[in-house]
């Protein structure tokens, strides 16, 4: 019988031999490479940590004990220890979610998804601990890659200013999506390779565990010792200058060193650093064998090859990242900026054609965007690809560092939109929204390839303010073609009569699902103008007296309903004093669950047949209104 189908949970893990939890881990690691593989997930972060977090909770007492994940991507084996076995429907609906689910377990503390958070979460929960006097322990396991948000060593500072428990673990396997850069990178990787230390140990360790009664004693103290000896090996004087302590490098995938220095971490009263040292993709060939992210994230593959089970077409980011290199070759000056994710967000081609104009700066969205500022005010346009939902983090920069100061930065929102399977923290749904109030940012919401191309173009061409193109996730559908423009704005379908029932807005991606909407209401005598704004801040000006000349006005946006596309028009309509109703249909103010794309827009009613429906009972009412304001009007008398 495997050994991991009779962990239920972590104090099954207490009567394990040494030789059972080295049997375990290679268990786990089969198993992750059959069931990721078959579902798509976070399969190289997982593979490196499996010893970790069985060290982990065989030194700690959870839920009892609280061991937070930064990121969150990385719990995969925390779930296989805590009872959680059935990874058949991984990220889809009603199946387990990707990151930490408080839904799913009291042993998930946390649901974060966006990186560098967990030592805040550790700092608050420490200080809860000692102020109501309990005596839980607090774990926080953060990735070397995420020790490069500011949001990190700001909790850092805080926690070295005080005695209560909390230890750190830093995962260090030089990589967040791909290769961890920066100043935190490079001392990482002088303590990862300073391994003098570690190799005497090494050494010692075979003949002192052989030494009868002090052997095993004189072998921790020494690995434990803090000053002399590893001071002069290992230069690990950056964290011990904070206040804090620190242990290591350990090796992540030694069972028994892991615990040793967690036991020791544990006893100690104060916050820790222990530093271990991991391979991504740990154990499966495909993976480490996958320069770009070691199979950070991947779709369903052949489990033998790590080979895609099908290709998949061209997607938005491609489209993105080609168009990127085309506008290098024309212009010098454009440079680009990643937060730690140049594959994902597209920019690997033009950092290979550029290399010397393309700047990762970390996960360190705030950073970035004020580098764009500074890099805008210096002469260059710089573009910031991000993640939509990332964007969130630098909001306060784009407002007052980029908008503020007038600089040509343009802001590139991959996964624009509902994304689906990652869940709430991935959806990226408050762009739209929190961007209007943005003084002078122009955004643009492209439909198709052609009009990423196109519209990256435009945004570019801006230099005295923030211009924004988002897009969505995966495939790119074919060319939308416009039968006309009005103002700035493409037509994508005529009405067919000169008193147009409904004017339909589209945004961005929607525009194949508005046409369809469209047919569908024409079916029930309803006609309709579908217009795409392209740029959707600010408002057309043609926007207003287009509105004017139908019954009803009718927005759809992959974004919050909440202060969007629809509410700015709406307040455009207003001031322009036309006063035609609106009806705006978008994404509802709550974190949506993990599910396809297509789950989430079905049970958020934001698909064709629904919104059609919905139209067709609006425009139904005001007939019925107009007819019984007629009758009841009594005809003049002479």
């Amino acid at each position: 019988m495997p050994l991991l189908t009779r962990i239920r949970g972590p104090r099954d893990l207490d009567r394990l031999s040494p030789e059972q939890l080295d049997q375990l881990a290679e268990e786990i690691r089969t198993f992750l490479v059959d069931a990721v593989s078959k579902t798509g997930g976070h399969l190289g972060p997982n593979l490196g940590v499996v010893e970790l977090t069985i060290a982990l909770h065989r030194v700690f007492d959870s839920p009892k004990d609280k061991v937070l994940w930064d990121t969150g991507h990385q719990s995969y084996v925390h779930k296989l220890l805590t009872g959680r076995q059935d990874f058949s429907r991984l990220k889809m609906k009603g199946g387990l979610s990707g990151y930490p689910s408080q839904a799913e377990s009291e042993h998930d503390v946390i649901e974060n998804s966006h990186a560098s958070t967990v030592l805040g979460w550790a700092d608050g929960l420490a200080k809860a601990n000692q102020i109501l006097k309990r005596d839980d322990h607090v774990v926080a396991v953060i990735g070397d890659g995420a020790l490069t948000g500011g949001m990190a060593w700001e909790a850092l500072n805080n926690i070295a200013d005080g005695d209560r428990p909390l230890v750190i673990v830093v995962n260090d396997n030089e990589r967040s999506y791909a290769p961890t850069i920066g100043g935190l990178a490079n001392h990482l990787a002088t303590l990862r390779t300073t391994d003098g230390y570690e190799r005497f140990l090494a050494r010692g360790k075979d003949l002192l565990e052989r030494t009868p009664v002090v052997g095993k004693p004189l072998y921790e103290t020494l690995h434990g010792a803090k000053k002399g000896l590893k001071d002069f090996i290992a230069p690990q004087g950056m964290f011990e200058d904070l206040g804090l302590k620190y242990v290591g490098p350990i090796d992540g995938h030694d069972i028994e060193a892991l615990e040793s220095a967690l036991a020791r971490a544990k006893r100690f009263g104060g916050p820790v650093i222990v530093h271990c040292l991991t391979e991504k993709g740990r154990g499966y060939q495909p993976a480490l064998q996958d320069e770009a992210d070691r199979f950070h994230g991947i779709g369903p593959i052949h489990p033998d090859t790590g080979l895609p089970i099908k290709a998949s077409g061209a997607d938005w980011t491609s489209v993105f990242g080609d168009e990127m290199v085309q506008l290098g070759k024309e212009r010098e000056d454009i440079v680009a900026i990643t937060a730690a994710m140049l594959q994902p967000v597209g920019l690997k081609k033009f950092a290979d054609a550029f290399p010397e104009r393309i700047y990762d700066v970390g996960i360190a969205e705030q950073h970035g965007a004020v580098s764009a500022a500074g890099l805008a005010t210096g002469g260059l346009h710089p573009v910031f690809a991000v993640y939509a939902t990332f964007l969130n983090r630098a909001f306060d920069q784009v407002l007052m560092d980029v908008a503020l100061h007038k600089c040509g930065v343009t802001f590139v929102l991959d996964r624009a939109g509902v994304t689906g399977t990652d869940g709430a923290s991935h959806n990226g749904m408050w762009d739209m929204s929190i961007l209007q109030v943005v003084p002078g940012l122009r955004l643009a919401a492209p439909r198709d390839a052609d009009q990423v191309r196109a519209q990256l173009r435009e945004a570019v061409q801006v230099e005295d303010a923030p211009t924004v193109v988002r897009f969505s996730k995966g495939a790119v559908g074919p060319a939308v073609p416009a039968v006309g423009r009005v103002g700035g704005m493409d037509v994508l379908r005529e009405p067919g009569t000169d008193t147009p029932d409904v004017l339909l807005v589209s945004v961005g991606a929607l525009a194949p699902m508005c046409l369809e909407i469209a047919g569908l209401l024409d079916q029930q005598g309803i006609s309709t103008t579908v217009v795409d704004p392209r740029w959707v801040k600010p408002v057309d000006e043609a926007m207003a007296p287009l509105a004017e000349r139908h019954r009803v006005v009718v927005t759809v946006e992959d974004n919050s309903r909440v202060g969007g596309v629809g509410s700015a028009i709406a307040q455009a309509l207003r001031d322009a004093g036309v006063d035609v109703p609106l009806r705006d249909f978008g994404i509802p103010p709550r974190f949506l669950d993990h599910a396809s794309r297509a789950e989430v827009m079905a049970e958020i009613g934001l698909t064709a047949p629904d919104i059609a429906r919905q139209v067709t009972g609006l425009v139904s009412k005001l007939d019925g209104r107009f007819d019984r304001a007629a009758a009841e009007i009594e005809p003049a008398r002479d």
